[in-house]
């Protein structure tokens, strides 16, 4: 039994189980044992590899369609240029070497990143020097300007709840203890769950998952935008109006029961993107492959083949298909635009 799990096991037979966004949280937040306080995640040494450290190219095109975006809607200025959860800051490094020559973008940009890990912070000043970005803790203090805003993988990581249409009604999925071990069970049947469409359509034995830490990072990043202009764009996986069980644990790039090492492993759950979608005035959704492929990463992979052989140029093969094959990442990640009624929507989505 890990630390973590000790603790929460004395919690729940203190005060009685706790709800899995409860659970989430303390797993990746805890401020002595949790996941993102203790460990280095990303990359071959932690336990999960993201899009932006696949390939240059993701953030490069990605970059590039916000900057478009920028110039579509007038090149306001001063902007800001924000990232959710920016991890090494690779993403970001990577858009501002490909906008360079995008004139006034980067002279018009305030990168701001919404990071609360000291160590984190420290990693992503040096990717980004020269640049000298502003980081802020949470969400709601994106700064009231013009925001094209990007998040990569930022709202899986957020907590949970599960709910299941039983024979009586809804109950919602805890977690407990059975034989003195982390379980799941079952509250008693439920006076109102939330009200979205997953909710209003589920059948007796769904399961249907709920995130209202999702849908707060969501308002509050749209707050400026909505104000002033600008966009979001979400990319992560999930589906439209998701149902079913996704609660999942990776630990050294394996998957791995949630319940096993709470503390240790990465927790994440897919993206239900309807009711997201739903709180802006417009949008946009279509698969990361779609998006990538419309951008012309083929055309870029090309160009970024030239002079590789051997080991190298079969890395890079391998990078661009597990970006846009449907089979790898493809069809799983999803990207979302969100920005004003009438706003242009960036290439890609157009």
């Amino acid at each position: 039994m890990t630390p973590l799990a000790r603790l929460l096991a004395k919690r729940i037979r203190e005060t009685g189980p706790i709800t899995v966004a409860d659970y989430m949280a303390e797993c990746l937040l805890h401020p002595v044992h949790g996941y993102y306080t203790t460990r280095e995640p990303f990359g071959t040494q932690g336990d999960f590899t993201t899009a932006p450290e696949i390939s240059q190219m993701f953030g490069e095109l990605l970059g590039l369609a916000l900057a478009q975006a920028w110039l579509d809607q007038g090149q306001p200025a001063p902007f800001t240029l924000a990232e959710l959860g920016p991890g090494r800051g690779t993403l970001m490094a990577d858009a501002m070497r490909a906008t360079r020559a995008v004139p006034g973008f980067h002279a018009a940009a305030r990168i701001v990143l919404v990071e609360a890990s000291p160590r984190l912070r420290a990693i992503q000043a040096r990717t980004l020097a020269p640049h000298v970005p502003r980081w802020l803790d949470r969400v709601e203090d994106l700064p009231d300007q013009p925001t094209f805003l990007i998040a990569n993988e930022f709202l899986d990581a957020l907590p949970i709840r599960q709910f299941l249409l039983s024979p009586e009604g809804w109950r919602e999925r805890l977690v407990g203890l059975q034989d003195e071990a982390l379980a799941f069970g079952l509250s008693a049947p439920l006076p109102q769950v939330p009200d979205t469409p997953a909710f209003r359509t589920a059948t007796p034995g769904d399961l249907v998952e709920h995130s209202a830490a999702a849908q707060s990072a969501v308002v509050a990043a749209l707050r400026p935008i909505l104000r002033h202009g600008g966009l979001a764009l979400f990319i992560d996986y999930g589906g439209w109006r998701s149902r079913g069980d996704t609660l999942q644990a990776l630990r050294a790039h394996a998957f791995d029961p949630p319940l096993a090492h709470p503390g240790e492993a990465d927790l994440t759950a897919h993206v239900d993107f309807e009711p997201l979608a739903a709180l802006a005035p417009a949008h946009a959704y279509a698969t990361q492959g779609q998006v990538l492929l419309r951008l012309g990463i083929e055309l870029r992979a090309d160009r970024l083949a030239r002079g590789l052989t051997g080991a190298a140029l079969e890395n890079h093969r391998a990078a661009l298909a597990r970006l846009t094959d449907p089979a790898e990442m493809g069809s799983l990640f999803k990207m979302l635009v969100l920005t004003r009624a009438g706003a242009p929507l960036p290439p890609g989505f157009a």
